[in-house]
């Protein structure tokens, strides 16, 4: 496992974003469109290959863990702004988001 110093860990910005609302990507299979509040009027959509593993009502107004700050990425045409943070099993059968144990406002900074 390669190390990463603590400046370089400084840059990533991890923040709770809620989950507002989630839509089909025309021709793929594995992707959902995530728009997520990352706080301060601020929105981010988020392109996820989790579609196997949830469903669009249980994904609604959910909170996760947004690396904010990723470079944005095209898929499937559309811009994916960030990436949520997920636990995968080695064999990729369960994937689980990452969530703050209770309730906070969007926006919040994980350290």
């Amino acid at each position: 496992m390669e190390q990463v110093d603590f400046p370089d860990w400084q840059k990533i910005d991890l923040r709770v974003g809620k989950i507002l609302n989630v839509a089909e990507v025309d021709g793929a299979d594995k992707l959902l469109k995530l728009e997520v509040d990352i706080g301060e009027e601020n929105t981010k959509t988020i392109l996820a290959g989790i579609k196997k593993y949830y469903s669009k009502d249980e994904l609604m107004g959910k909170n996760i863990v947004v690396f904010c700050n990723l470079e944005p990425r095209k898929m499937k045409g559309i811009e994916s702004q960030g990436m949520l943070l997920a636990a995968t099993s080695e064999d990729k059968s369960k994937v689980i988001l990452l969530q703050p144990e209770s309730d906070i406002k969007p926006g919040a900074k994980i350290s």
